[in-house]
């Protein structure tokens, strides 16, 4: 099959550069070293890919995105790191994303995310795939969003916070904890105000499901009881669930961590 390439003339690539078939580079774009570009993938005018930035197949990059920048960490010792982002991605203006810290550390997008305006993606981030994460949110360094989150615009989140899967977070939010699997949080900082019902029903949960679900939550979050009690009396009274299962692990594992951040372990 015939490569075809539309690089502008005045975009500037290096020559260890790694450029799939059929891709467009757009004009004053700037690829740095030690990049891979994936087939099929569009990267529009003034867009900055520093070194060991890694792009899959059929992605966007829109004007004015920096991609693989240094890390804002004072641990960063200028060791070989990267950003990987996986395939058929939409990245939006002026969107950042940093280099992971530690040797052949990585920050990682998955696959079919929708990526806003003026987002920022901090050092040592796990994006999973089918998000869609709104314009001016910020993430700081060593956050997981799972799979099918949904991020209103202006949110900010502290460092090794968890976003579970199908989990949708309110425009404005600050949010300093971990936010369990299939819940809607909002507020400053971050609540849980509810289940993300239609989030679920969209993905296609089964109506029994979503009310074990809304009856855990209903336990976990407006009972009496502390999150002990509330987790034995849903293993009690409830149906189990692949979906049940994974809400409650997830909820097991934030205690473990520090001030309800599983993966922030706690200092001593």
């Amino acid at each position: 099959m015939e490569t075809q390439l539309k690089i502008h003339p005045t975009a500037i690539i290096d020559p260890t550069t790694e450029v799939g078939n059929d891709v467009e580079i757009g004009a004053y774009s700037v690829v740095g070293p030690n990049c891979m570009i994936g087939d099929g993938t569009i990267i529009g005018p003034h867009v900055v890919l520093e070194e060991f930035t890694q792009i899959g197949r059929e992605c966007q990059v829109r004007a004015g995105a920096v991609l693989g920048g240094l890390p804002q960490d004072l641990k960063f010792k200028g060791e070989r790191s990267y950003v990987r982002i996986g395939d058929n991605n939409m990245i939006r203006e002026f969107v950042t994303m940093h280099r992971a810290t530690g040797e052949d550390e990585a920050t990682t997008i998955g696959d079919g995310n929708l990526i806003m305006a003026y987002v920022h993606i901090g050092h040592n981030c796990r994006v999973g795939s089918n998000t869609m994460i709104s314009s001016y949110v910020g993430l700081s360094g060593h956050i997981f969003v799972e799979d099918h989150v949904v991020i209103g615009g202006m949110v900010g989140v502290h460092q090794f916070v968890r976003v579970g899967r199908l989990a949708m977070l309110g425009g404005y939010s600050k949010v300093v904890q971990d936010v369990p699997p299939f819940m809607l949080a909002d507020g400053r900082p971050a609540d849980i105000l509810d289940l993300n019902v239609r989030g679920l029903r969209r993905a296609g949960v089964k109506p029994a499901t979503r009310a074990s679900l809304k009856h855990a939550y209903k336990l976990i979050y407006r009972s009496q009881m502390n999150m002990t009690q509330a987790l034995a009396a849903i293993e009690e009274e409830i149906e189990s669930s692949p979906e049940l299962t994974e809400l409650t692990e997830f909820i097991k594992r934030m205690g473990g961590g520090s001030a309800g951040r599983q993966d922030d372990r706690p200092r001593r």
